[in-house]
């Protein structure tokens, strides 16, 4: 289980993480996370970013297995604050980060989707965020980058999940291509967004993170408190335990929903 980081290319620097077997991160994989987006967007050579994934899928957000096992609110404290580490890290990256995702980016792999700059995606990647199923609330800010308002609270409300190729008619993806193709369409992209100045695109980053319409980390921040709150009466535990039992009706649907997502 690591993150780790390569340079196919001078000036493009590629995170990948890789835990398996779904890439659920645990509260260090967060922090890693983050501490090697933030890395490679310190380094002056590096101008521009991607952030990628081993197995079978790009994200499904955090370990559950951690928080469930855990005493008390510690764990949970503890991945809420990982989870706005990364996706920090991801949208302060001083340069462009491109998300290439494939399989299935849920939860926190939403986060760090909705936080980047621009989106490659394979044609088998979906989006979702099953919060509602697993006890928690969050990533509706991020979310809410990529689909619009309505789409954004019926997925929120239902746990479904929305396509890559969907999510390139709303505009949000760059790129839907063969899962074979996705590392050379976001190098791709990289090397287009690198060959230009180095200096001014971290202007540009600057500038446009300046002139968006809400502040990402308030926001986020602002839905932790639900997930909080969640936990501390019980319902979050409660719905936990039903996923880690496969008594919960809606858990229930939703892995079988996962698993369709899952197959080869």
């Amino acid at each position: 289980m690591s993150v780790s980081t390569s340079r196919p290319e001078p000036a493009v620097a590629v995170v990948t993480v890789d835990f398996p077997p779904v890439n659920a991160l645990p509260v260090q994989g967060w922090y890693d996370l983050a501490g090697a987006v933030g890395a490679a967007g310190a380094d002056p050579a590096v101008r521009c970013v991607v952030l990628t994934a081993a197995g079978r899928g790009f994200n499904a957000g955090v370990d559950l297995k951690e928080i469930r096992d855990s005493p008390g609110h510690e764990a949970l404290i503890g991945a809420n604050h990982a989870c706005a580490a990364a996706f920090s890290a991801v949208y302060d990256c001083p340069v462009p980060v491109i998300a290439a995702v494939h399989g299935f980016c849920l939860g926190g792999g939403v986060g760090l989707a909705g936080n980047a700059d621009a989106v490659v995606a394979s044609d088998d990647a979906v989006f979702g965020l099953p919060e509602l199923d697993r006890g928690a609330l969050g990533a509706a800010t991020h979310l809410a980058r990529l689909v619009p308002q309505h789409l954004m609270r019926t997925l929120y409300f239902t746990s479904r999940t929305v396509t890559a190729q969907e999510l390139y008619r709303h505009g949000s993806v760059w790129r839907v291509v063969p899962r074979d193709g996705l590392r050379a369409a976001a190098l791709e992209l990289a090397g287009e967004i690198a060959a230009k100045d180095g200096s001014l695109l971290r202007l540009a980053k600057a500038a446009l993170n300046g002139i968006d319409p809400v502040d990402v980390r308030r926001s986020y921040r602002y839905e932790q408190g639900f997930t909080f709150e969640a936990g501390l009466c019980g319902v979050g535990d409660r719905l936990r335990e039903a996923f880690g039992s496969g008594g919960d009706r809606g858990d229930r649907e939703g892995r079988k929903r996962q698993e369709r997502q899952e197959e080869p």
